[in-house]
C-alpha cells in the first residue's frame, strides 16, 4: 500500500481519485449548498447558520441539518452580523397613577390571535448635515400568538400621544378585539386614562415587575432582532433613511421572516393559518 494512503487510513482508490480532483456525489452537493448559502448570505448578512438553514428549505427545496451548514459556513467563512446588547429607552413614572398585577407572568403562549399583546417603545438615533444626533421613538404591539408586530408608530417625541395611537391603530385593524395586554411600567402605560382606555375596549392590563425586563420577553427580543440585523454598526444621515429601514423591517418581519417556533413559517402565514384552518 502506497505510504501515505497507510498514514492517512484511505483507500488507494479513494487516494487517486483525490488526486486526480474528482469530486464525490457529497462533495459537489456541498459545493452546490456553498454556492446557495453565500447568495443568501449576500443579501442579508445578519442571518445566522440555522435560518440560512431555514431559508434554503423554503426558498430552495434544499432539506440537509443544521450542522452540515455549519459546517459549510465555517469553511467558507461565513458568519453572521456581531450581535449588540440591547439599550432600552423606557422612562419609568415618577408617580405612577396605576399599577397592574404582572396577570402574564411570563406565560408567553396564546391559544389565538388577540389574545395576549405585548407592548414596548424604543429608541432609535439618527444624524443631520451638521452631525447633530437627533432621535426618534419606535412604539409597537406584538401579538404572543403568531408574533407578527399587530402596529406600530414612529414619532420624535416619547410620550403618551404616541403610545395611544398605537393602540387606536391595533384597535382599528382588529375590530373587537380584547386581549390581556402587557407592558413595562413605563409613564404611558401607568397613567389612568391609558388604563381606562384599555377598559373602554375590553382589555385587561397587565405589567412587568419592577427591574424584570424579561416579563416583557417576546417584545424586548423583538427589538434585539431588529437592531442587531438593521440598525446597529450603521449611521443613518437622515430621518427619513432611518424610519424608512424601520418600516421596511417590520413589513419583512411579518411577511418574510420565518420562525422555526412555527415549522418555519412567517408571523402572518401563521396568522392565516389559523383562520384558515376555524
Amino acid at each position: 500500500m502506497n505510504p501515505c494512503c497507510r498514514i492517512l487510513k484511505v483507500s488507494r482508490s479513494a487516494y487517486y481519485k483525490w488526486l486526480r480532483g474528482d469530486a464525490g456525489g457529497r462533495v459537489r452537493q456541498n459545493r452546490f449548498i456553498a454556492g446557495k448559502i453565500e447568495e443568501i448570505h449576500n443579501e442579508d448578512p445578519s442571518k445566522g447558520y440555522r435560518r440560512i438553514n431555514d431559508d434554503l428549505r423554503r426558498r430552495h427545496g434544499i432539506r440537509v441539518n443544521d450542522k452540515r451548514i455549519l459546517r459549510i459556513c465555517r469553511a467558507r467563512g461565513i458568519r453572521s452580523t456581531i450581535k449588540y446588547a440591547s439599550h432600552g429607552c423606557t422612562i419609568k413614572a415618577d408617580n405612577p397613577q396605576f399599577i397592574a398585577e404582572n396577570i402574564l407572568d411570563r406565560d408567553f403562549t396564546a391559544e389565538k390571535p388577540n389574545e395576549k399583546w405585548l407592548t414596548d417603545v424604543t429608541e432609535f438615533k439618527w444624524y443631520d448635515e451638521n452631525k447633530d444626533k437627533h432621535k426618534v421613538y419606535l412604539s409597537a404591539i406584538l401579538d404572543l400568538f403568531d408574533r407578527r408586530i399587530v402596529s406600530y408608530v414612529i414619532s420624535d417625541r416619547n410620550d403618551i400621544p404616541l403610545v395611544f395611537t398605537t393602540f387606536d391603530q391595533a384597535i382599528a385593524a382588529n375590530p373587537g378585539a380584547s386581549p390581556l395586554c402587557h407592558s413595562d411600567r413605563g409613564f404611558q402605560y401607568t397613567c389612568r386614562t391609558f388604563h381606562a382606555k384599555l377598559e373602554a375596549a375590553g382589555m385587561t392590563q397587565s405589567m412587568s415587575r419592577v427591574g424584570k425586563c424579561i416579563d416583557n420577553g417576546p417584545m424586548e427580543g423583538f427589538w434585539g432582532i431588529l437592531k442587531r440585523e438593521r440598525y446597529y454598526g450603521r449611521r443613518f444621515n437622515s430621518r427619513k433613511e432611518l424610519t424608512d429601514m424601520i418600516e421596511s423591517f417590520i413589513h419583512y418581519y411579518n411577511n418574510g421572516r420565518y420562525q422555526r417556533r412555527f415549522g418555519v413559517l412567517t408571523p402572518m402565514e401563521k396568522h392565516e393559518q389559523y383562520y384558515l384552518a376555524a
